[in-house]
């Protein structure tokens, strides 16, 4: 099988704001401006990882194959989500919630660390995860 890099894209109603919010309260670093109205967003840590900011404003045709699927930004669920491991989880937590996030839940201790369900300004949801131990090798059931 080829390798595959996976490039995440975030929607996001103001791109300015995005910005602040990933780059102040979750640590990542502006990298490129793509078009005027994406930006490219790395980790200081994890070799590879990009984010990408993509300015799409609300209530704009979300995908053509669906013409009446329109973007919207108040707090929304979906199947997918962002999981970002930190170092610290309390000091993690501060940091996004001092930058605009919201706490829905914990932060909880498991086998395998501590973690924090946040949404972002966007209302994207979002987990903190802070590894313990062995982190996801404590709860591995085969390999």
């Amino acid at each position: 099988m080829t390798e595959v890099q996976l490039l995440i894209n975030l929607d996001v109603p103001d791109l300015e704001a995005a910005e602040r919010f990933y780059t102040h309260g979750l640590g990542l670093v502006p990298g490129r401006w793509l078009e005027g109205n994406i930006l490219e967003l790395t980790s200081t840590t994890q070799t590879g990882l990009k984010l990408y900011l993509l300015k799409k404003p609300e209530a704009t045709q979300a995908n053509p194959l669906h013409p009446t699927l329109t973007r919207r930004y108040q707090r929304h669920w979906t199947p997918v989500h962002l999981d970002f491991v930190v170092e610290n989880l309390d000091s993690a937590l501060q940091q996004a919630l001092a930058a605009g996030a919201k706490l829905e839940t914990g932060p909880d201790t498991q086998t395998w660390g501590k973690i924090a369900s946040l949404s972002d300004p966007f209302g994207h949801g979002f987990c903190l995860i802070e590894f313990l131990n062995q982190g996801y090798d404590e709860i591995t059931l085969r390999e």
